[in-house]
Protein backbone atom coordinates (compact mmCIF):
# COMPACT_ATOMS: atom_id res chain seq x y z
CA UNK A 1 0.00 0.00 0.00
CA UNK A 2 1.02 3.58 -0.50
CA UNK A 3 2.89 5.28 2.27
CA UNK A 4 1.39 8.21 4.13
CA UNK A 5 2.20 11.42 2.36
CA UNK A 6 2.17 15.10 3.16
CA UNK A 7 -0.44 16.11 5.65
CA UNK A 8 -0.02 13.02 7.78
CA UNK A 9 0.65 13.79 11.42
CA UNK A 10 2.91 11.24 13.13
CA UNK A 11 2.84 11.18 16.88
CA UNK A 12 6.40 10.98 18.17
CA UNK A 13 5.68 8.29 20.77
CA UNK A 14 4.37 5.52 18.54
CA UNK A 15 4.29 4.19 15.02
CA UNK A 16 0.76 4.65 13.70
CA UNK A 17 -0.12 7.89 11.96
CA UNK A 18 -2.95 10.34 12.26
CA UNK A 19 -4.19 11.85 9.03
CA UNK A 20 -4.62 15.24 10.66
CA UNK A 21 -5.95 18.32 8.83
CA UNK A 22 -6.38 16.37 5.59
CA UNK A 23 -8.89 13.96 7.17
CA UNK A 24 -12.01 15.69 5.84
CA UNK A 25 -10.63 15.56 2.30
CA UNK A 26 -9.60 11.92 2.66
CA UNK A 27 -12.99 10.96 4.08
CA UNK A 28 -14.87 12.75 1.32
CA UNK A 29 -12.75 10.99 -1.30
CA UNK A 30 -13.33 7.59 0.32
CA UNK A 31 -17.06 8.23 0.37
CA UNK A 32 -16.91 8.68 -3.41
CA UNK A 33 -14.98 5.40 -3.78
CA UNK A 34 -11.40 6.68 -4.23
CA UNK A 35 -9.01 3.79 -3.64
CA UNK A 36 -6.13 5.96 -2.43
CA UNK A 37 -8.38 7.37 0.30
CA UNK A 38 -9.34 3.91 1.56
CA UNK A 39 -5.63 3.07 1.68
CA UNK A 40 -4.90 6.20 3.72
CA UNK A 41 -7.68 5.45 6.20
CA UNK A 42 -6.59 1.83 6.50
CA UNK A 43 -2.91 2.60 7.09
CA UNK A 44 -3.67 5.17 9.78
CA UNK A 45 -5.53 2.66 11.98
CA UNK A 46 -4.77 -0.92 10.94
CA UNK A 47 -1.73 -1.49 13.22
CA UNK A 48 -3.70 -0.35 16.27
CA UNK A 49 -6.76 -2.41 15.34
CA UNK A 50 -4.65 -5.54 14.85
CA UNK A 51 -2.80 -4.87 18.12
CA UNK A 52 -6.05 -4.48 20.03
CA UNK A 53 -7.54 -7.68 18.59
CA UNK A 54 -4.37 -9.67 19.24
CA UNK A 55 -4.08 -8.44 22.83
CA UNK A 56 -7.68 -9.43 23.49
CA UNK A 57 -6.95 -13.00 22.38
CA UNK A 58 -8.44 -12.98 18.89
CA UNK A 59 -7.12 -15.78 16.72
CA UNK A 60 -5.89 -14.57 13.32
CA UNK A 61 -6.29 -10.88 14.24
CA UNK A 62 -5.23 -9.69 10.79
CA UNK A 63 -8.17 -11.54 9.23
CA UNK A 64 -10.61 -10.14 11.77
CA UNK A 65 -9.14 -6.65 11.24
CA UNK A 66 -9.84 -7.05 7.53
CA UNK A 67 -13.47 -7.76 8.41
CA UNK A 68 -13.51 -4.64 10.59
CA UNK A 69 -12.34 -2.40 7.77
CA UNK A 70 -14.58 -4.11 5.23
CA UNK A 71 -17.54 -3.28 7.46
CA UNK A 72 -16.32 0.29 8.05
CA UNK A 73 -15.70 0.96 4.36
CA UNK A 74 -18.97 -0.65 3.28
CA UNK A 75 -20.85 1.72 5.58
CA UNK A 76 -18.60 4.74 5.22
CA UNK A 77 -21.25 6.78 3.39
CA UNK A 78 -23.23 6.80 6.64
CA UNK A 79 -20.35 8.21 8.68
CA UNK A 80 -20.17 11.91 9.49
CA UNK A 81 -17.61 13.33 11.86
CA UNK A 82 -13.99 14.22 12.46
CA UNK A 83 -10.97 11.92 12.80
CA UNK A 84 -11.45 11.43 16.52
CA UNK A 85 -15.00 10.25 15.90
CA UNK A 86 -13.80 8.06 13.02
CA UNK A 87 -11.33 6.28 15.30
CA UNK A 88 -14.06 5.70 17.88
CA UNK A 89 -16.40 4.39 15.18
CA UNK A 90 -13.84 1.95 13.77
CA UNK A 91 -12.91 0.64 17.23
CA UNK A 92 -16.57 0.19 18.11
CA UNK A 93 -16.76 -2.13 15.08
CA UNK A 94 -13.53 -3.83 16.17
CA UNK A 95 -14.88 -4.34 19.68
CA UNK A 96 -18.08 -5.91 18.37
CA UNK A 97 -16.11 -8.18 16.04
CA UNK A 98 -13.94 -9.21 18.99
CA UNK A 99 -17.02 -10.09 21.04
CA UNK A 100 -18.51 -12.07 18.13
CA UNK A 101 -15.22 -13.89 17.62
CA UNK A 102 -14.93 -14.77 21.31
CA UNK A 103 -18.46 -16.15 21.40
CA UNK A 104 -17.80 -18.17 18.27
CA UNK A 105 -14.60 -19.62 19.75
CA UNK A 106 -16.42 -20.57 22.94
CA UNK A 107 -19.14 -22.33 20.97
CA UNK A 108 -16.49 -24.29 19.08
CA UNK A 109 -14.63 -25.08 22.29
CA UNK A 110 -11.44 -23.33 21.17
CA UNK A 111 -9.90 -21.40 24.04
CA UNK A 112 -6.20 -21.51 23.16
CA UNK A 113 -4.40 -18.21 23.08
CA UNK A 114 -3.08 -17.28 19.62
CA UNK A 115 0.63 -17.75 19.12
CA UNK A 116 2.93 -14.81 19.39
CA UNK A 117 4.40 -14.38 15.89
CA UNK A 118 8.15 -14.13 16.23
CA UNK A 119 7.85 -12.97 19.84
CA UNK A 120 6.85 -9.49 18.73
CA UNK A 121 5.25 -7.15 21.20
CA UNK A 122 1.58 -6.38 20.73
CA UNK A 123 1.60 -2.89 22.17
CA UNK A 124 2.42 -0.65 19.23
CA UNK A 125 1.42 2.54 21.00
CA UNK A 126 3.61 3.87 23.75
CA UNK A 127 1.70 3.88 26.99
CA UNK A 128 0.38 6.84 28.87
CA UNK A 129 1.13 5.24 32.25
CA UNK A 130 3.92 3.35 33.97
CA UNK A 131 1.84 0.18 33.84
CA UNK A 132 1.35 0.64 30.12
CA UNK A 133 5.08 1.07 29.63
CA UNK A 134 5.56 -2.22 31.44
CA UNK A 135 3.04 -3.88 29.11
CA UNK A 136 5.08 -2.56 26.19
CA UNK A 137 8.06 -4.59 27.40
CA UNK A 138 6.14 -7.86 27.57
CA UNK A 139 5.51 -10.27 24.71
CA UNK A 140 2.17 -11.01 23.11
CA UNK A 141 1.37 -14.14 25.09
CA UNK A 142 2.18 -12.58 28.47
CA UNK A 143 0.10 -9.49 27.74
CA UNK A 144 -2.84 -11.72 26.86
CA UNK A 145 -2.40 -13.66 30.09
CA UNK A 146 -2.31 -10.48 32.17
CA UNK A 147 -5.36 -8.97 30.48
CA UNK A 148 -7.19 -12.29 30.89
CA UNK A 149 -6.79 -11.93 34.66
CA UNK A 150 -8.78 -8.70 34.61
CA UNK A 151 -12.53 -8.40 34.40
CA UNK A 152 -13.43 -8.35 30.67
CA UNK A 153 -14.62 -4.74 30.72
CA UNK A 154 -11.40 -3.63 32.48
CA UNK A 155 -9.32 -5.51 29.89
CA UNK A 156 -11.27 -3.90 27.06
CA UNK A 157 -10.69 -0.43 28.47
CA UNK A 158 -6.95 -0.93 29.04
CA UNK A 159 -6.45 -2.51 25.61
CA UNK A 160 -8.21 0.40 23.93
CA UNK A 161 -6.36 2.98 26.04
CA UNK A 162 -2.84 1.54 25.87
CA UNK A 163 -2.75 -0.45 22.64
CA UNK A 164 -5.27 1.45 20.50
CA UNK A 165 -4.19 4.77 22.08
CA UNK A 166 -7.77 6.03 22.39
CA UNK A 167 -8.77 8.81 24.74
CA UNK A 168 -11.23 8.30 27.58
CA UNK A 169 -14.01 9.81 25.48
CA UNK A 170 -13.12 7.64 22.46
CA UNK A 171 -13.15 4.49 24.58
CA UNK A 172 -16.49 5.53 26.03
CA UNK A 173 -17.90 5.93 22.52
CA UNK A 174 -16.45 2.62 21.34
CA UNK A 175 -17.84 0.68 24.30
CA UNK A 176 -21.11 2.60 24.69
CA UNK A 177 -20.17 3.57 28.25
CA UNK A 178 -19.94 6.90 30.02
CA UNK A 179 -16.52 8.54 30.43
CA UNK A 180 -16.99 8.22 34.20
CA UNK A 181 -17.52 4.47 33.89
CA UNK A 182 -14.44 4.16 31.65
CA UNK A 183 -12.31 6.06 34.15
CA UNK A 184 -13.49 3.79 36.97
CA UNK A 185 -12.73 0.64 34.94
CA UNK A 186 -9.31 2.01 34.00
CA UNK A 187 -8.53 2.84 37.62
CA UNK A 188 -9.44 -0.65 38.82
CA UNK A 189 -7.60 -2.32 35.95
CA UNK A 190 -4.42 -0.30 36.56
CA UNK A 191 -4.58 -1.10 40.28
CA UNK A 192 -4.64 -4.81 39.40
CA UNK A 193 -1.72 -4.37 37.01
CA UNK A 194 0.30 -2.58 39.69
CA UNK A 195 -0.22 -5.47 42.08
CA UNK A 196 0.66 -8.01 39.37
CA UNK A 197 3.82 -6.19 38.28
CA UNK A 198 4.89 -5.73 41.88
CA UNK A 199 4.43 -9.44 42.58
CA UNK A 200 6.38 -10.39 39.45
CA UNK A 201 9.13 -7.85 40.00
CA UNK A 202 8.38 -6.02 36.74
CA UNK A 203 9.46 -2.41 37.10
CA UNK A 204 7.06 0.01 35.33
Amino acid sequence: MATAGAGTVRRPWHGHALIGPAFDQVLAAAQTGAGWAFTRLYESLAPSVVGFLRARGVREPEDVASEVFLSAFTNIARFAGNETQWRSWVFKIAYRRMVDHTRSEIRRGRSEAPEAPGGHHVVDAAATSAEGEALNRLGTERVQEILAELAPDQADVLALRVIADLSIDQVAAALDKSPTAVKALQRRGLATLRRRFSAEGVSP
